[in-house]
């Protein structure tokens, strides 16, 4: 992560284990004032290193039944309308650039098989998008 020092890189290790850590602790175990974690808090949102605090569910209790990954070819000059497109879309939770055949990875989470359709649907009539690959997720190891 470009512009972090290992102060940061120690406080979002700590939140990413429990964003719920109180300033206090998180300051006592970087050994350093409540002070200085709040302003380093203040400054990685400030600067969108942090753009948001989330909660992690087992994945028994998960609210999204279905869960599966699409790949996709993008078409050369439209990756970036594509995923503006797709950031639009409340279905896909997360978006990675990859390497080989595929331009994209996108995670996506429904209710049920119909909602992934309908998604799946969606997503492959993104202007640019070329072809795509759904694997559904079936259980978790």
């Amino acid at each position: 992560m470009e512009g972090l020092d290992d102060l940061d890189r120690a406080l979002i290790a700590l939140l990413r284990a429990d964003a719920r850590l109180p300033v206090a602790s998180l300051a006592q175990r970087l050994r350093v004032s409540r002070g200085t974690v709040q302003n380093r808090i203040d400054k990685l949102v400030e600067r969108r290193v942090l753009i948001g605090f989330t909660v992690r569910l087992r994945a028994d209790v998960e609210t999204a039944a279905v869960k599966a990954f699409i790949t996709l070819e993008v078409r050369s000059g439209d990756l970036k309308p594509v995923v503006a497109r797709l950031k639009r879309l409340p279905p896909v939770t997360r978006i990675y650039s990859t390497n080989g055949r595929w331009d994209l990875v996108c995670e996506i989470a429904t209710t049920d098989l119909a909602a992934l359709d309908a998604t799946i649907t969606d997503i492959r009539a993104v202007p640019g998008v070329a072809h795509s690959e759904t694997n559904i997720c079936l259980s978790e190891l």
